[in-house]
């Protein structure tokens, strides 16, 4: 028992160390009048709220569709096709104000299922209906499916894939009308799940039937090729590398096997099975004993133990006395102290040892099975190539390699690895320093009491005096040069900005206290005396500053509306 308390200690000093960040949220009164901002478009359009009424506003701030509707929704961003709802009723129009698909009674757009972001609907096709029948057509207004169906709707985790029913049995097809699985079933679940290494992977369905037993399930590869019969009375899918390959574990008269697509791994003999995704091996429950399988059946640890816990690569088996015995994933028993733990890094040959000794935690770099570290360290984790965040007995937190030669001295309180940037982040408190690195772990530039924002191709580091960019592969670059497409450029000019032209020469005068750059809209604001206003990307004064913002808000601004974001996540869009 005592040691198990150890090793739930190790677990909950990771979970302490690797929560490291929180977001706060704070809440601001809203404006006497207000757009806001349903199902955001990143792109052309936005739907927009004014006295309870919906509308359309283009990215320049030009109202495309009046404020006139219960609800507005923009299904695809890259199309001019607004869903306008009055009551019961549906109007569809188009950028011209053109009402659209007359002939097709109501036509709604198809919201998608498990999607958390603003763009959350089928991006190609809208349902119509007809004699309480649906159909689907397409934006141009093509017919795709005649209106044959009960419903239609999507399908959670499988974009452009629609979820139809017929004769009160459901199917599934696609968004150009194929028929990827029959309407024979009483239930249909999508399968799907995020690989960090792969991204999402699209797998197959699980179907089912209903009998005077409950529910039979079966399985359905993504290409609507029946894997398995609706013949078993539990069936989920766990998670594989591969999504040409389904692993399936099935009860049949509440005996648990693997299938591996229609193959069978392991017999239906076992009160449960239990995958562990790390090491790709199964813990199984044969009668009232654990043991542990390959994903082919092989036994690797036998039947004799009445609990089993695998902790990174250490598999620990319990037997009816309370004696432990540790495994490793080959089966082989080991000597290792029950207070260490392996984690394997994934895609490389190194593994993270923690161990504890005396109630103190100690990090240690393995490669090969060969210990690479002499000192002691507090936290260590992988960053990429032979690169490690580290933190020395004093707290501090640097980087060193595989050789643990130091490559960013310990002497941060912060250090992180900007995503898909290959580049470092590194805090001190005491210097108050924002200090950038490139991926070789050379320091590139630096900034006091710097705010960093990361963008797809960039990053820009700055304070309320300057601002510094840096590209993807760690080149420190100008304004000018990055964003080419602009013709002013925000710059601070004695204690006041303004903005110049590519060759320096002034456009808009020196004399507001903060500015922020041209969006991707083509607007910047422009603030006075705390008051945010808004000019065009040509210098043009579009609003003289009159907007009071809380808590030094930088707005983003399309044309005279300007973005307010609630600690709830809501988007407004106001001009008052």
């Amino acid at each position: 028992m005592k040691k198990r308390n150890i090793i739930i200690t190790i677990i909950l000093v990771i979970i302490v160390v690797l929560s490291a960040g929180f977001i706060t949220y704070q809440k601001v009164e809203k404006s006497k009048k207000e757009y806001q901002v349903e199902k955001v478009s990143e792109y052309n359009y936005f739907v927009v709220k004014e006295n309870d009424k919906y509308g359309v506003i283009d990215a320049n701030g030009n109202k495309i569709i009046e404020t006139n509707y219960d609800n507005v929704v923009i299904p695809n961003p890259n199309k001019a096709i607004f869903v306008c709802y009055s009551g019961d009723k549906t109007e569809v129009f188009n950028d011209k104000k053109e009402n659209l698909f007359r002939n097709y009674g109501n036509v709604e757009p198809l919201r998608l299922k498990g999607v958390s972001t603003d763009l959350m609907y089928e991006k190609s096709v809208l349902k119509y209906s007809k004699d309480g029948k649906y159909g689907i057509i397409n934006f141009n207004g093509k017919k795709i499916t005649s209106p044959i169906y009960d419903e239609i709707d999507t399908l959670q985790f499988k974009e452009g894939e629609l979820l139809v029913k017929k004769d009160n049995k459901y199917g599934v097809i696609n968004i150009k009308g194929a028929e990827i699985v029959k309407a024979n079933y009483d239930k249909i679940e999508a399968d799907k799940y995020y690989d960090e290494n792969t991204g999402y992977k699209d797998c197959g369905y699980i179907v089912s039937i209903t009998t005077d037993e409950g529910y039979r399930y079966g399985y359905i590869n993504k290409d609507g090729k029946e894997l398995l019969k609706t013949d078993y009375n539990d069936l989920y899918r766990i998670l594989e590398t591969s999504s040409e390959e389904a692993y399936l574990i099935c009860a049949q008269n509440g005996k648990y096997g693997l299938y591996k697509n229609s193959k069978k791994a392991i017999d239906n003999e076992y009160q449960s099975l239990r995958y562990d995704e790390f090491n790709n091996i199964i813990v199984a429950l044969k009668g009232k004993q654990y043991g542990v399988l390959t994903m082919e059946g092989k036994q690797i640890v036998p039947f004799k133990y009445n609990q089993i816990d695998i902790t990174g690569e250490n598999i620990y088996a319990t037997d009816s006395n309370g004696k432990v015995k540790v495994f490793d994933t080959n089966g082989k028993e080991t000597s290792l102290d029950y207070n260490t733990v392996f984690t394997k890094v994934e895609n490389t040959s190194y593994k993270i040892n923690i161990s504890v000794r005396d109630n103190k935690v100690n990090y240690s770099i393995y490669k090969n099975n060969e210990k690479k570290t002499t000192k002691e360290y507090n936290y260590i984790e992988y960053l990429y190539n032979d690169y490690f965040l580290a933190s020395n007995n004093n707290g501090k937190l640097g980087v060193i390699d595989e050789e643990e030669d130091t490559k960013i001295q310990f002497k941060y309180n912060t250090i992180q690895k900007i995503e898909n940037m290959n580049l470092i982040k590194a805090i001190n408190d005491t210097t108050k320093m924002t200090e950038i690195y490139s991926k070789d772990m050379e320091k590139i530039t630096e900034l006091e009491n710097a705010t960093v924002e990361v963008n797809d191709e960039y990053i820009k580091i700055y304070n309320d005096s300057e601002a510094k960019y840096i590209t993807k592969d760690g080149q420190e670059i100008k304004d000018t040069d990055l964003f080419t497409d602009n013709k002013i450029f925000a710059k601070k000019q004695g204690n006041y900005w303004g903005f110049v032209d590519k060759d320096g020469k002034t456009v808009v005068d020196f004399k507001y206290d903060k500015v922020t750059e041209v969006n991707k809209y083509g607007f910047a604001g422009i603030e006075k005396s705390g008051k945010w206003g808004v000019i065009n990307k040509e210098g043009k004064i579009i609003l003289e500053p009159k907007y009071t913002l809380k808590d030094n808000e930088q707005p983003e601004f399309i044309g005279q509306y300007y973005k307010f974001v609630y600690g709830n996540g809501e988007i407004y869009y106001t001009n008052n």
